[in-house]
């Protein structure tokens, strides 16, 4: 609802936004707001980091999406269909993504020794240089967007985040078979 929360602690010194409650409270007239609340803040978070990763990687000419696959790329060479299944994203975006890299000279499609059919795409050795030189401010920024996290805080965190993923994945594949 709000990228810049005005935040309150409740009485178990738990941070939340009086803003979103009041609106979600008027929403739900009157009854349970604390999962429309949770969405918000997950929503609110995830623009948060966005918004951080894009500045990042906006710096450096690379989309959040470009740095996805570049970081793929860095583990073995892949095909497009392969890279869009490990992103959750489609064949065709990948695509431009990989357009993308090869323009910078950050990747490039090798012909497939397995399959002359098929094409691989793998990292160039400017693309492993740049991810070197953008590993250490990533690293740094995340230590200080978590600073003050336990190891088991960080944990829990993104567990909650996987499960309410999961959670969803299996709800839409509910409504689809209804």
């Amino acid at each position: 609802m709000n990228d810049v929360p005005n935040l309150a602690r409740d009485p178990d010194d738990r941070l939340y936004s009086p803003d979103v409650r009041s609106a979600l409270a008027d929403f739900t007239l009157g009854e349970d707001t604390g999962p429309l609340e949770a969405a918000a803040a997950v929503r609110t978070a995830a623009r948060s980091l966005e918004g951080l990763r894009s500045q990042g990687t906006g710096n450096r000419g690379l989309s959040p999406g470009a740095l996805d696959i570049l970081i793929r790329l860095a583990a073995g060479s892949a095909n497009i269909k392969d890279l869009a299944a490990s992103a959750g994203v489609s064949s065709r975006n990948v695509t431009g993504l990989v357009d993308t890299l090869e323009r910078a000279g950050l990747a490039e499609r090798v012909p497939d020794a397995r399959d002359r059919r098929s094409v691989q795409v793998r990292i160039t050795e400017d693309g492993r240089t740049w991810l070197t030189e953008f590993r250490r401010p990533s690293q740094l920024a995340m230590a200080a967007l978590f600073r003050g996290f336990t190891a088991a805080e960080t944990a829990q965190l993104r567990h909650l985040c996987l499960r309410l993923a999961e959670n969803q994945y299996h709800l839409t594949r509910h409504l689809e078979d209804r």
